[in-house]
Protein backbone atom coordinates (compact mmCIF):
# COMPACT_ATOMS: atom_id res chain seq x y z
CA UNK A 1 0.00 0.00 0.00
CA UNK A 2 1.41 3.50 -0.70
CA UNK A 3 2.05 5.96 1.37
CA UNK A 4 -0.35 8.20 0.21
CA UNK A 5 -3.54 5.70 1.03
CA UNK A 6 -2.12 4.92 4.47
CA UNK A 7 -1.94 8.50 4.84
CA UNK A 8 -5.85 9.21 3.00
CA UNK A 9 -6.85 6.25 5.32
CA UNK A 10 -5.49 7.82 8.48
CA UNK A 11 -7.21 11.06 7.82
CA UNK A 12 -10.59 9.67 6.59
CA UNK A 13 -12.24 9.46 10.35
CA UNK A 14 -10.78 13.13 11.41
CA UNK A 15 -12.61 14.68 8.09
CA UNK A 16 -15.29 12.19 8.99
CA UNK A 17 -16.00 14.33 12.17
CA UNK A 18 -14.79 17.50 10.71
CA UNK A 19 -18.08 17.00 8.76
CA UNK A 20 -20.15 15.74 11.52
CA UNK A 21 -19.09 18.98 13.05
CA UNK A 22 -20.07 20.93 10.27
CA UNK A 23 -23.31 18.84 9.87
CA UNK A 24 -24.37 19.13 13.75
CA UNK A 25 -23.88 23.05 13.38
CA UNK A 26 -26.09 23.96 10.96
CA UNK A 27 -28.64 21.63 12.40
CA UNK A 28 -28.12 23.05 16.25
CA UNK A 29 -26.77 26.37 16.01
CA UNK A 30 -23.57 25.86 17.49
CA UNK A 31 -20.55 23.59 17.55
CA UNK A 32 -20.53 20.63 20.17
CA UNK A 33 -18.16 20.08 22.85
CA UNK A 34 -17.90 16.58 22.95
CA UNK A 35 -18.71 14.91 19.61
CA UNK A 36 -19.14 11.19 21.14
CA UNK A 37 -22.81 12.43 22.62
CA UNK A 38 -23.95 13.48 19.11
CA UNK A 39 -22.19 10.09 17.73
CA UNK A 40 -24.69 8.26 20.11
CA UNK A 41 -27.57 10.11 19.31
CA UNK A 42 -27.39 9.26 16.10
CA UNK A 43 -26.74 5.73 16.34
CA UNK A 44 -30.12 3.12 16.21
CA UNK A 45 -29.63 0.09 17.56
CA UNK A 46 -30.57 -1.69 14.20
CA UNK A 47 -27.10 -0.40 13.11
CA UNK A 48 -25.54 -3.32 15.69
CA UNK A 49 -22.44 -1.43 16.91
CA UNK A 50 -20.97 -2.83 20.29
CA UNK A 51 -18.54 -1.35 22.34
CA UNK A 52 -15.11 -3.35 23.41
CA UNK A 53 -17.32 -5.05 25.62
CA UNK A 54 -19.58 -6.52 23.62
CA UNK A 55 -22.13 -4.07 24.97
CA UNK A 56 -24.75 -2.57 22.37
CA UNK A 57 -24.24 1.08 21.21
CA UNK A 58 -27.39 2.48 20.49
CA UNK A 59 -29.48 6.04 21.49
CA UNK A 60 -31.81 4.80 23.68
CA UNK A 61 -30.65 5.36 26.88
CA UNK A 62 -30.48 9.25 25.19
CA UNK A 63 -33.79 8.81 23.50
CA UNK A 64 -35.13 8.41 27.40
CA UNK A 65 -33.15 11.40 29.05
CA UNK A 66 -34.00 13.71 25.87
CA UNK A 67 -37.84 12.90 26.24
CA UNK A 68 -37.79 14.26 29.74
CA UNK A 69 -35.99 17.08 28.96
CA UNK A 70 -38.15 17.86 26.06
CA UNK A 71 -40.48 17.91 28.31
CA UNK A 72 -39.24 20.18 30.96
CA UNK A 73 -37.99 22.60 28.81
CA UNK A 74 -41.26 22.38 25.80
CA UNK A 75 -43.25 23.28 29.19
CA UNK A 76 -41.53 25.99 30.63
CA UNK A 77 -41.37 27.75 27.24
CA UNK A 78 -45.35 27.27 26.77
CA UNK A 79 -45.82 28.71 30.05
CA UNK A 80 -44.35 31.42 29.73
CA UNK A 81 -45.88 32.06 26.18
CA UNK A 82 -49.50 31.60 27.07
CA UNK A 83 -49.58 33.72 29.65
CA UNK A 84 -53.03 33.22 32.28
CA UNK A 85 -54.08 29.90 30.25
CA UNK A 86 -55.11 27.07 31.84
CA UNK A 87 -53.38 23.37 32.71
CA UNK A 88 -55.61 21.77 30.28
CA UNK A 89 -54.45 24.02 27.63
CA UNK A 90 -50.88 24.05 28.33
CA UNK A 91 -50.88 20.07 28.46
CA UNK A 92 -52.42 19.71 25.20
CA UNK A 93 -49.94 22.46 23.40
CA UNK A 94 -46.64 20.61 24.72
CA UNK A 95 -48.21 17.13 23.81
CA UNK A 96 -48.96 18.45 19.68
CA UNK A 97 -45.12 20.04 20.25
CA UNK A 98 -43.41 16.93 21.12
CA UNK A 99 -45.53 14.54 19.85
CA UNK A 100 -43.17 11.76 17.46
CA UNK A 101 -45.04 12.70 14.43
CA UNK A 102 -43.63 16.48 15.36
CA UNK A 103 -40.65 15.74 16.14
CA UNK A 104 -40.09 13.07 13.20
CA UNK A 105 -41.37 16.06 10.54
CA UNK A 106 -38.63 18.19 12.54
CA UNK A 107 -35.99 15.93 12.00
CA UNK A 108 -36.51 15.47 8.80
CA UNK A 109 -36.84 19.13 7.70
CA UNK A 110 -33.29 19.83 9.39
CA UNK A 111 -31.65 17.35 7.81
CA UNK A 112 -31.22 14.94 11.10
CA UNK A 113 -31.82 11.90 9.58
CA UNK A 114 -29.56 12.12 6.96
CA UNK A 115 -27.30 11.38 9.54
CA UNK A 116 -28.33 9.02 11.47
CA UNK A 117 -26.79 5.28 11.31
CA UNK A 118 -29.00 2.14 10.76
CA UNK A 119 -29.18 -0.52 8.40
CA UNK A 120 -32.15 -0.09 5.74
CA UNK A 121 -34.42 -2.58 7.10
CA UNK A 122 -34.31 -0.71 10.74
CA UNK A 123 -35.35 2.51 9.09
CA UNK A 124 -37.96 1.18 6.80
CA UNK A 125 -39.82 -0.38 9.14
CA UNK A 126 -39.62 1.48 12.21
CA UNK A 127 -41.34 4.74 11.65
CA UNK A 128 -40.57 6.98 14.80
CA UNK A 129 -36.81 6.57 14.03
CA UNK A 130 -36.71 10.15 12.99
CA UNK A 131 -38.72 11.70 16.17
CA UNK A 132 -37.02 9.25 18.60
CA UNK A 133 -33.35 10.69 16.99
CA UNK A 134 -34.43 13.91 17.84
CA UNK A 135 -35.10 13.38 21.49
CA UNK A 136 -31.75 11.42 21.96
CA UNK A 137 -29.77 14.84 19.85
CA UNK A 138 -31.68 16.77 22.76
CA UNK A 139 -29.92 14.53 25.25
CA UNK A 140 -26.67 14.69 23.81
CA UNK A 141 -27.03 18.44 23.50
CA UNK A 142 -28.27 18.40 27.46
CA UNK A 143 -25.36 16.33 28.58
CA UNK A 144 -23.11 18.13 26.50
CA UNK A 145 -23.97 21.88 27.04
CA UNK A 146 -26.68 21.69 29.99
CA UNK A 147 -30.15 23.03 30.16
CA UNK A 148 -29.88 26.18 29.02
CA UNK A 149 -28.46 25.08 25.87
CA UNK A 150 -31.52 23.29 25.30
CA UNK A 151 -33.67 26.22 25.81
CA UNK A 152 -31.84 28.16 23.40
CA UNK A 153 -31.94 25.71 21.00
CA UNK A 154 -35.73 24.60 21.20
CA UNK A 155 -36.32 28.71 21.51
CA UNK A 156 -34.19 29.90 18.77
CA UNK A 157 -33.87 27.39 16.21
CA UNK A 158 -37.35 25.15 16.91
CA UNK A 159 -39.92 27.74 17.92
CA UNK A 160 -39.26 30.40 16.07
CA UNK A 161 -37.57 29.19 12.84
CA UNK A 162 -39.64 26.18 12.32
CA UNK A 163 -42.48 26.05 14.06
CA UNK A 164 -45.35 28.53 14.59
CA UNK A 165 -46.59 27.42 18.31
CA UNK A 166 -49.41 29.78 17.98
CA UNK A 167 -50.68 27.74 15.06
CA UNK A 168 -50.22 24.53 17.27
CA UNK A 169 -51.93 25.42 19.82
CA UNK A 170 -54.94 26.52 18.48
CA UNK A 171 -54.86 23.87 15.87
CA UNK A 172 -57.62 21.30 17.21
CA UNK A 173 -56.36 17.40 17.57
CA UNK A 174 -59.66 15.12 17.91
CA UNK A 175 -58.07 12.72 19.96
CA UNK A 176 -61.48 11.30 20.87
CA UNK A 177 -62.15 11.05 16.80
CA UNK A 178 -59.04 9.11 16.42
CA UNK A 179 -59.91 6.58 19.24
CA UNK A 180 -63.35 5.79 17.80
CA UNK A 181 -61.72 5.15 15.35
CA UNK A 182 -59.81 2.92 16.21
CA UNK A 183 -62.92 1.04 18.09
CA UNK A 184 -64.70 0.88 15.04
CA UNK A 185 -62.09 -0.58 13.11
CA UNK A 186 -61.24 -3.07 15.41
CA UNK A 187 -64.64 -3.83 16.00
CA UNK A 188 -64.99 -3.48 20.25
CA UNK A 189 -67.02 -1.32 22.27
CA UNK A 190 -66.03 2.11 23.96
CA UNK A 191 -67.89 4.75 26.25
CA UNK A 192 -66.90 7.63 27.99
CA UNK A 193 -67.98 7.24 31.74
CA UNK A 194 -67.96 10.35 34.14
CA UNK A 195 -65.95 10.32 36.85
CA UNK A 196 -66.71 13.22 39.06
CA UNK A 197 -68.25 16.81 38.19
CA UNK A 198 -67.16 19.49 40.75
CA UNK A 199 -66.29 22.88 40.99
CA UNK A 200 -62.63 24.62 41.48
CA UNK A 201 -61.43 27.18 43.85
CA UNK A 202 -63.25 30.09 41.50
CA UNK A 203 -66.17 28.19 41.03
CA UNK A 204 -65.40 27.24 38.13
CA UNK A 205 -66.98 23.69 36.67
CA UNK A 206 -64.48 20.67 36.52
CA UNK A 207 -65.08 17.31 35.26
CA UNK A 208 -63.39 13.98 34.98
CA UNK A 209 -63.86 11.27 32.69
CA UNK A 210 -62.65 7.55 31.99
CA UNK A 211 -62.44 5.81 29.08
CA UNK A 212 -63.53 2.22 29.23
CA UNK A 213 -63.30 0.45 26.17
CA UNK A 214 -64.70 -3.48 26.50
CA UNK A 215 -64.99 -2.73 30.07
CA UNK A 216 -61.36 -1.96 30.90
CA UNK A 217 -60.44 1.08 32.29
CA UNK A 218 -58.10 3.31 29.56
CA UNK A 219 -56.68 6.94 30.38
CA UNK A 220 -58.68 9.71 32.58
CA UNK A 221 -59.13 12.88 31.54
CA UNK A 222 -60.10 16.19 33.79
CA UNK A 223 -60.92 19.53 32.21
CA UNK A 224 -63.37 22.68 32.02
CA UNK A 225 -65.55 21.08 30.06
CA UNK A 226 -67.15 18.03 28.94
CA UNK A 227 -65.19 18.14 25.90
CA UNK A 228 -61.86 18.84 26.80
CA UNK A 229 -61.79 16.16 29.50
CA UNK A 230 -62.65 13.53 26.98
CA UNK A 231 -60.37 14.80 24.35
CA UNK A 232 -57.71 14.28 27.54
CA UNK A 233 -58.91 10.96 28.49
CA UNK A 234 -59.22 9.53 25.14
CA UNK A 235 -55.62 10.70 24.36
CA UNK A 236 -53.96 9.08 27.50
CA UNK A 237 -55.99 6.02 26.16
CA UNK A 238 -53.98 6.42 22.72
CA UNK A 239 -50.82 6.72 24.74
CA UNK A 240 -51.77 3.30 26.65
CA UNK A 241 -52.80 1.72 23.63
CA UNK A 242 -49.54 2.55 21.90
CA UNK A 243 -47.15 2.31 24.67
CA UNK A 244 -48.77 -1.07 26.68
CA UNK A 245 -49.46 -4.15 24.78
CA UNK A 246 -50.91 -5.99 27.70
CA UNK A 247 -53.71 -3.28 27.66
CA UNK A 248 -54.63 -4.47 24.10
CA UNK A 249 -54.22 -7.76 24.98
CA UNK A 250 -56.78 -7.48 28.09
CA UNK A 251 -59.41 -5.56 26.05
CA UNK A 252 -59.22 -8.29 22.99
CA UNK A 253 -59.53 -10.67 25.65
CA UNK A 254 -62.22 -9.36 27.23
CA UNK A 255 -63.82 -8.79 23.62
CA UNK A 256 -63.48 -12.70 23.14
CA UNK A 257 -65.28 -13.15 26.31
CA UNK A 258 -67.95 -11.09 25.31
CA UNK A 259 -68.58 -12.62 21.58
CA UNK A 260 -68.28 -15.74 22.55
CA UNK A 261 -70.81 -15.60 25.07
CA UNK A 262 -73.07 -13.80 22.56
CA UNK A 263 -72.64 -16.71 20.56
CA UNK A 264 -73.69 -19.22 22.53
CA UNK A 265 -77.65 -20.27 22.97
CA UNK A 266 -79.70 -18.56 26.05
CA UNK A 267 -81.81 -20.99 26.51
CA UNK A 268 -82.81 -24.70 25.81
CA UNK A 269 -84.45 -25.03 22.38
CA UNK A 270 -88.35 -25.84 23.39
CA UNK A 271 -89.85 -29.19 23.54
CA UNK A 272 -92.15 -29.51 20.81
CA UNK A 273 -94.32 -31.96 23.35
CA UNK A 274 -94.37 -29.22 25.74
CA UNK A 275 -96.93 -27.73 22.97
CA UNK A 276 -99.35 -30.36 23.77
CA UNK A 277 -100.07 -29.30 28.15
CA UNK A 278 -102.96 -27.34 26.73
CA UNK A 279 -105.09 -30.39 26.52
CA UNK A 280 -106.91 -31.10 29.86
CA UNK A 281 -106.24 -34.46 31.47
CA UNK A 282 -108.26 -36.49 33.75
CA UNK A 283 -105.37 -37.16 36.23
CA UNK A 284 -107.53 -39.55 38.27
CA UNK A 285 -108.66 -41.69 35.35
CA UNK A 286 -105.49 -40.83 32.94
CA UNK A 287 -104.78 -45.13 32.64
CA UNK A 288 -108.37 -45.34 32.07
CA UNK A 289 -110.42 -45.71 28.78
CA UNK A 290 -111.40 -42.66 27.17
CA UNK A 291 -115.13 -42.03 28.26
CA UNK A 292 -117.65 -40.85 25.56
CA UNK A 293 -117.63 -38.10 24.34
CA UNK A 294 -121.48 -37.26 25.72
CA UNK A 295 -119.81 -37.58 29.49
CA UNK A 296 -116.68 -35.88 28.83
CA UNK A 297 -118.21 -32.49 28.57
CA UNK A 298 -120.05 -30.81 31.17
CA UNK A 299 -123.29 -32.23 30.54
CA UNK A 300 -124.59 -31.46 34.22
CA UNK A 301 -126.18 -28.51 33.54
CA UNK A 302 -125.51 -27.20 37.33
CA UNK A 303 -122.09 -27.64 36.69
CA UNK A 304 -119.10 -25.26 35.23
CA UNK A 305 -116.01 -26.82 34.03
CA UNK A 306 -113.28 -26.55 36.63
CA UNK A 307 -111.09 -23.64 35.86
CA UNK A 308 -107.14 -24.48 34.87
CA UNK A 309 -104.74 -23.36 37.72
CA UNK A 310 -101.88 -23.50 34.64
CA UNK A 311 -102.18 -20.44 33.32
CA UNK A 312 -104.39 -17.53 34.59
CA UNK A 313 -104.98 -16.22 31.15
CA UNK A 314 -107.89 -18.86 31.07
CA UNK A 315 -109.31 -18.60 34.63
CA UNK A 316 -113.12 -17.90 34.57
CA UNK A 317 -113.72 -18.08 38.32
CA UNK A 318 -113.60 -14.07 38.31
CA UNK A 319 -117.27 -14.24 35.86
CA UNK A 320 -120.36 -14.04 38.16
CA UNK A 321 -124.17 -14.24 37.78
CA UNK A 322 -123.82 -16.45 35.27
CA UNK A 323 -127.15 -18.29 34.34
CA UNK A 324 -127.57 -22.19 35.66
CA UNK A 325 -128.91 -23.30 32.43
CA UNK A 326 -125.69 -22.12 29.93
CA UNK A 327 -123.73 -24.63 28.09
CA UNK A 328 -120.07 -24.32 27.41
CA UNK A 329 -119.88 -22.46 24.92
CA UNK A 330 -122.30 -19.95 26.33
CA UNK A 331 -120.13 -19.72 29.30
CA UNK A 332 -117.00 -18.60 26.93
CA UNK A 333 -118.71 -16.42 24.76
CA UNK A 334 -119.86 -14.72 27.78
CA UNK A 335 -116.11 -14.48 29.55
CA UNK A 336 -114.55 -13.21 26.10
CA UNK A 337 -117.38 -10.23 26.21
CA UNK A 338 -116.62 -9.79 29.60
CA UNK A 339 -113.05 -9.61 28.66
CA UNK A 340 -113.52 -6.75 25.70
CA UNK A 341 -115.46 -4.97 28.59
CA UNK A 342 -112.62 -4.92 31.22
Amino acid sequence: MRLKDIIDRIKLPFRQEKELFSSLHDIIGFYPHNIKYYKMALTHKSSGKRNDKGRPLNNERLEFLGDAILDAVVGHIVYEHFNGKHEGFLTNTRSKLVSRETLGKLAQEMGLTELIQSNATGRSHNSYLAGNAFEALVGAIYLDQGYDAVMRFMKKRILTQMVNIDKVAYKEVNFKSKLLEWTQKNRVRMEFQMLKETTDQQGSPVFGFIVKIEGIDGGKGQGYSKKEAQQLAAKETLQQLRREPQFVDAIFSAKSNRTKMEEEPTAIAPDLEAEKEFIIKNEANESAEPEPIETTKATKKNEAPEPSSDDDEFDLSDISHMPQDLSREDIIAAAEAAAYES
